[in-house]
């Protein structure tokens, strides 16, 4: 989340005529994220989320997000819920943008997970999978490794920050690419869960927010994408990987969804294409954001580490043990 449109009380009293609820009397906008712009709204007894969609996102695939989260509500996957306008769609216009209005998910993000935290997200993706497996809706994965190309194409090597970076991402996106798996049990998943769209309330996992990059893709691509962002642990600038938060995070997903041979041989290059897609939205983030927008700039050395890390591994065992 983030704030790169800025709105006023002319756009909130035109959002109150849109929708079948309590009038908004306030708003905030929230600045944590980088893809899309958000507001706290607050009627006089309720929270919302507005989400103004930026950047990344295509218009013609927002339904698909809009769907998705109808249906997950519908499952009982706590995640919010997208209202309808008077006219019954879910999207609204606004300052030339397309827009949405969501439930408020009670709870909030943690600082650091522990082990039965990493257990209690497994566990969600799990069920989260097992659901969305049967949800007959279909989007194409931008993020997958395939589709980077243009991407690292587009990142000016200005960085002093790295010794030879150019060469060594090339490097490393062909060997990716040229072993990514071909086939693997697949539906829709997350794509995006990071520690600041998984809530807590009481330390007890209340819920899972941010569906914007949401497509379908290998259910094993999710996990390693919960491994880079979730499992390793941070020591002044260095970052170390937790293998205990690993088991548990495996152990919560496979109570409810086990783990094929296939899936396990394929962790270590999932990972890796993981760490290389998050190393170059930050790159590209990180030299492309505009100095006006309400932001914090994610750190993309973190994500060299991780690469870096993952590099030095094989096995699915060097995962655990």
């Amino acid at each position: 989340m983030a704030v790169y449109t800025k709105i006023n009380k002319k756009d909130i009293s035109y959002i109150n005529r849109k929708f079948e609820i309590e009038k908004f009397i306030n708003f905030k906008g929230i600045k944590q994220g980088i893809e899309n712009t958000n507001y706290l709204l607050r009627s006089k007894n309720k929270k919302f989320i507005l989400t103004i969609f930026e950047k990344r996102v295509f218009k013609k695939e927002i339904p698909f997000f809009m769907k998705l989260m109808d249906k997950l509500n519908q499952s009982k996957i706590n995640c919010p819920k997208p209202l309808k306008t008077y006219n019954g769609n879910y999207l609204i216009g606004l300052r030339n943008k397309m827009a949405c209005v969501v439930s408020f998910m009670e709870g909030k993000d943690k600082k650091k997970l522990s082990l039965k935290n990493c257990y209690d997200v497994g566990r969600i993706v799990g069920e989260m999978h097992l659901t969305t497996k049967n949800i007959n809706l279909f989007r194409k994965n931008s993020m997958n490794i395939k589709n980077l190309n243009p991407l690292l194409k587009s990142i000016k090597f200005k960085s002093k920050k790295f010794n030879n970076l150019d060469k060594f991402l090339k490097n490393n996106f062909k060997d990716i690419k040229k072993n990514w798996p071909k086939k693997l049990p697949n539906g829709i998943i997350h794509g995006d869960l990071f520690i600041d769209n998984i809530f807590f309330k009481k330390n007890k996992l209340s819920g899972i927010i941010d569906f914007y990059f949401a497509a379908n893709d290998f259910f094993m691509y999710e996990i390693a994408i919960c491994i880079n962002a979730l499992c390793f642990d941070k020591k002044n600038s260095k970052f170390k990987i937790n293998k205990q938060k690993i088991k548990n995070l495996i152990r919560g997903y496979e109570k409810v969804k086990k783990i094929s041979l296939k899936e396990k041989r394929s962790l270590n290059i999932l990972c890796r294409g993981a760490a290389m897609r998050y190393f170059l939205t930050r790159l590209y983030d990180y030299s492309n954001t505009p100095k006006t927008a309400l932001i914090k700039i994610k750190d993309p050395g973190e994500y060299y580490q991780k690469l870096i890390i993952h590099n030095n591994l094989s096995t699915y065992k060097d995962y655990l043990i």
